[in-house]
C-alpha cells in the first residue's frame, strides 16, 4: 500500500470520526477575554494559510494559476464571512475538514492528478487566452462536471478561512482599544507573510506549510482536547501531500514553482537527459549536445546538430560573440553558447534551483566555464541595469505559466515580452548585435504579436522560422538585428536560407494583432477583453458570497458598511498598482514581492500610530483629498520618462505610490477606531477586497494605469458612507479586558 493511499485513508477516517471523538464539553460559544497572542497568532496564520493555499492550488490546478487571484479573494470571502459571524463559536472543525477535504479531492491517490488535469483542459479550452497545455475541448457534460468541481473547490477554500476570521475580528472587538487591536492585527500579518517568505527561502514542501497552518489553528483552541482532534489532521496531511522521491526521481519547491526532476536513460543505463517539469507539465529538459556525445548516439538526433533549436541562433551572430542569454534555465543555452566559441557569456536565470539544477546536473557543465558569469535576477531588471554591449541577445525559452506574484493577476514573464523590454534589449546590441527569441508558440496570436512587437521595434520585419529538434525542445524562432547582419548571414549561407524559408509559420500571414505593453502586459491574451473563464469564474465567487452573505442572521438586518466596503476595494487594486509597478522597476524576484507587501504593511502600521497620537483627528475630506491627490499623481507622473538608473525611478514610483496608501491608512485608522463594531467593519472590508479583486480584471480591458482611476471612484463612494459612520474621536470608551 502506497503513503499516498494510506494517506487518503487516514483522511476518510479524520472526516468520517469528528462528531465521534469531538469532547463531550462544548467549548464556550465564543472567547470573552482580549488576548494579544490569539490575536497576533490569529493575523499571522490568516496571511500565511493565504499565501499557502494560493500557491499549492495554483500548483497542484493548473487552469487556477492564470486566474491568480481567485484563491485569494475566496481566502478574503472566507475571513469577511468569519468576521460577520464573530460573536458565533468559531467553526474551527468545518475549517479543517475542509481543508483535509481539499487535499483529498485535488491529490486522490488513483486518479486525483488526471481530475485536476481534465479539469484545467475543460476550463481553459478557450482560444483568447493561452493556458499550458490545454486544447480545444468540446463536451458540454464535461464543462459542466469541471464546473461543478470547481464550485465544491471554491467552497472548501472559502470554508478554511471563516473561523480564522471569527477569531481575529472578536479579538479586535474585545480590544481595550480598537486601533491598538488593528495595530497588532498588521503586525501579526505581516509576520505571516515574513513567515512564509522563510519556507519559500528554505524551499521547504507544502507537507510543512500545512503542517504548521494545523498546528497554528490547534494553538488557537481554548482547550487541550480541541488542539489535540485538530492537530491530528497533521497525518493525513502530510501523507496526503508526501511525494516519494530518489535521486533519478525527485520534486523540488521553489520559491516561485513545483519542479520535477527525472532522469531518462537509454535501455543500456546511461543518462540521455533530465526532465524538468513546473507545476505538472512539461518544461525544459537537460540536453547533451557536444560531439562526442552525439558521435557515440547517433540515433538521437535527425536533424544536422547545427539545425538544432541550441545552435541555430550561433549562425546569425558574428564570430565569437558577446552573448546575453536571458532565461538560461539548466543551461542548455549557456553550453551551446560556448559550443560556438563565444568569448564572453551572461547568464540570466530567475530561479535559484533551476540554476543549482543546471550547475550540478548538465553534462557539459557551461556554469563551471570561466567565460560564464551567471546572474540570478529577473531578465528585465538585467537589462535595465548592465551597461554592457551584446553581439547577440538570445532569449531562451522563458515563456512561463508561473504567477508573479499573489497579489497581481500577471505571469512572470509579462515584462519581458513588452514593446518597452525590445527597446532596452535593442539598445544594448552592438552594431552588428542580433536579437533572437526562441519561443514555443501554442496559440497563433501569440507568435503574430511577436513579430509584430518585433517590427515596431526595428522597423522592419524578423526572420520567422519554426526548428523542430527529434532531442531537444522545439520552438518557433525570431532573429532580427538592427543592422543587415541578419540578412546579410542568410544570403551567405544558403542552407540557412532555405532552412528559413522551409518553416514560415502560418501566423506571420493573420492580423495584426495588440501588442504587448507595460501598461498591458498580457502576453498570452488575445486581445482587450476579459476571457470567458474569467467571466464563469468571476460569475461563481460572486453567486458564493451571495449564498453565504444572505446565510449570517445579522445580514438581513444589517447592511454593509460602504464606507468601509468601499475602502477595501480601492485599497486592493492600489496595492495591486503598487506590486506591479515595482516589479517593473526592481524585478519580478520573489525577494521584491515581500519586501513590497511587508513594505505596505509597515505603512498601514505607520498609519495607526500617526493617529494614535493625534490629540485631534484629522478631518475626514482632508484625509480622502490626500488620497485622490495621491492617485492623481501616480497616474500623471511620467515615470517612464524620468531618466536614471532603474533602482531611482523605482524609488521615486516607490515614493509617489506611497502618498495614496499612507492616506488611505490614515482615514481607515481614523474611523476603525470610532467603529460601533469593529468586526462588522473588518468584515465589510474583506468583502469589498473581494469585489476589488474582481476589479482588477478590468485591467485586461483598459489597460494597469486605469486601475487608479478605478480606485479613485472607489474612494470617492467611501466618502458617500461617512454619512452612515459616527464621528471619528481620539479617545474612544475602553472596552472590557
Amino acid at each position: 500500500m502506497s503513503l499516498r493511499i494510506l494517506g487518503f485513508i487516514l483522511a476518510a477516517i479524520l472526516l468520517a470520526g469528528y462528531r465521534v471523538i469531538k469532547p463531550r464539553v462544548p467549548s464556550p460559544t465564543v472567547p470573552e477575554r482580549w488576548n494579544l497572542s490569539t490575536l497576533f497568532l490569529g493575523s499571522a496564520l490568516t496571511l500565511f494559510a493565504e499565501l499557502a493555499l494560493i500557491r499549492w492550488v495554483a500548483t497542484e490546478i493548473r487552469v487556477f494559476a492564470y486566474v491568480k487571484n481567485l484563491a485569494l479573494l475566496l481566502c478574503f470571502l472566507g475571513f469577511g464571512l468569519g468576521c460577520a459571524l464573530a460573536r458565533q463559536r468559531p467553526r474551527w472543525q468545518t475549517a479543517v475538514t475542509a481543508l483535509v477535504g481539499l487535499m483529498v479531492v485535488v491529490r486522490l491517490p488513483f486518479r486525483g492528478a488526471q481530475n485536476m488535469e481534465n479539469l484545467s483542459q475543460y476550463l481553459g479550452a478557450a482560444q483568447d487566452i493561452e493556458i499550458w497545455a490545454t486544447r480545444s475541448v468540446h463536451d458540454t457534460s464535461g464543462f459542466l462536471l469541471a464546473t461543478i468541481i470547481t464550485t465544491i473547490l471554491l467552497l472548501l477554500i472559502t470554508y478554511i478561512f471563516i473561523p480564522i476570521g471569527q477569531i481575529v475580528s472578536r479579538q479586535l472587538e474585545l480590544a481595550p482599544r480598537t486601533l491598538h487591536g488593528y495595530s497588532w492585527n498588521l503586525a501579526g500579518s505581516l509576520a505571516g507573510i515574513l513567515a512564509f517568505f522563510a519556507v519559500s527561502w528554505l524551499a521547504l514542501p507544502p507537507a510543512v506549510w500545512f503542517t504548521m497552518v494545523l498546528g497554528g489553528m490547534a494553538l488557537l483552541q481554548s482547550n487541550r482536547s480541541d488542539a489535540i482532534r485538530l492537530g491530528a489532521a497533521i497525518f493525513p496531511v502530510v501523507f496526503l501531500l508526501f511525494d516519494p522521491a530518489t535521486p533519478q526521481h525527485f520534486n523540488l519547491w521553489t520559491p516561485y514553482q513545483q519542479i520535477e526532476v527525472e532522469d531518462k536513460n537509454f535501455p543500456d543505463g546511461q543518462l540521455m537527459g533530465t526532465q524538468i517539469r513546473v507545476n505538472h507539465t512539461g518544461y525544459q529538459t537537460i540536453v547533451n549536445l557536444s560531439p562526442d556525445f552525439l558521435a557515440r548516439h547517433p540515433q538521437l538526433l535527425h536533424e544536422a546538430p547545427s539545425e538544432t533549436p541550441y545552435n541555430l541562433p550561433f549562425r546569425f551572430a558574428v564570430p565569437n560573440p558577446s552573448v546575453l542569454i536571458v532565461g538560461s534555465g539548466t543551461g542548455n543555452d549557456v553550453a551551446g553558447a560556448l559550443r560556438n566559441h563565444a568569448r564572453a557569456v551572461d547568464a540570466v536565470e530567475i530561479d535559484p534551483k533551476i540554476l543549482d539544477l543546471g550547475r550540478h546536473r548538465h553534462p557539459e557543465h557551461p556554469y563551471d566555464d570561466p567565460r560564464v558569469s551567471a546572474h540570478l535576477t529577473d531578465a528585465r531588471a538585467f537589462m535595465k541595469r548592465t551597461s554592457s554591449r551584446y553581439d547577440l541577445i538570445l532569449f531562451g525559452l522563458l515563456d512561463s505559466h508561473t504567477q508573479l506574484s499573489d497579489y497581481a493577476n500577471m505571469r512572470l514573464d509579462n515584462f519581458v515580452y513588452t514593446e518597452e523590454s525590445f527597446r532596452e534589449a535593442r539598445a544594448l546590441l552592438a552594431p552588428n548585435g542580433v536579437m533572437f527569441i526562441k519561443f514555443q508558440i501554442n496559440h497563433s496570436f501569440v507568435g503574430r504579436r511577436l513579430a509584430e512587437m518585433l517590427t515596431r521595434t526595428f522597423g522592419k520585419a524578423p526572420a520567422v522560422f519554426h526548428a523542430p529538434s527529434s532531442y531537444t525542445a522545439d520552438a518557433t524562432c525570431f532573429a532580427i538585428s538592427p543592422s543587415g547582419q541578419v540578412e546579410d548571414r542568410l544570403a551567405a549561407d544558403p542552407g540557412l536560407q532555405q532552412f528559413v524559408a522551409n518553416r514560415q509559420p502560418a501566423f506571420l500571414s493573420l492580423p495584426a494583432v495588440a501588442v504587448t505593453t507595460d501598461d498591458w502586459p498580457y502576453l498570452y491574451h488575445q486581445g482587450h477583453w476579459i476571457p470567458s473563464i474569467f467571466y464563469l469564474l468571476s460569475v461563481l465567487v460572486i453567486l458564493l458570497a451571495a449564498v453565504f452573505y444572505f446565510q449570517i442572521p445579522e445580514a438581513r438586518r444589517r447592511v454593509p458598511s460602504l464606507f468601509f466596503f468601499s475602502m477595501g476595494a480601492g485599497f486592493l487594486l492600489l496595492e495591486t498598482q503598487v506590486v506591479s509597478r515595482l516589479a517593473l522597476y526592481f524585478g519580478t524576484t520573489w525577494q521584491v514581492n515581500g519586501i513590497v507587501i511587508a513594505a505596505i504593511l509597515s505603512a498601514l502600521l505607520l498609519a495607526n500610530f500617526v493617529i494614535e497620537k493625534q490629540a485631534n483627528p484629522w478631518p475626514r475630506s482632508w484625509t480622502l483629498i490626500g488620497i485622490l491627490a495621491g492617485i492623481a499623481c501616480a497616474y500623471l507622473v511620467p515615470l517612464d520618462r524620468i531618466p536614471g538608473s532603474a533602482a531611482l525611478v523605482g524609488t521615486i514610483a516607490a515614493g509617489v505610490f506611497a502618498i495614496p496608501l499612507f492616506f488611505a491608512g490614515l482615514l481607515f485608522a481614523s474611523e476603525f477606531r470610532a467603529a460601533d463594531s469593529p468586526a462588522a467593519a473588518l468584515g465589510a472590508n474583506m468583502l469589498g477586497a473581494v469585489v476589488g479583486g474582481l476589479l482588477e480584471n478590468l485591467s485586461l480591458i483598459l489597460g494597469m494605469k486605469a486601475l487608479l482611476l478605478v480606485a479613485a471612484l472607489l474612494y470617492s463612494m467611501a466618502a458617500l458612507g461617512f454619512r452612515g459612520l459616527p464621528s471619528a474621536s481620539p479617545s474612544p470608551p475602553s472596552r472590557p479586558s
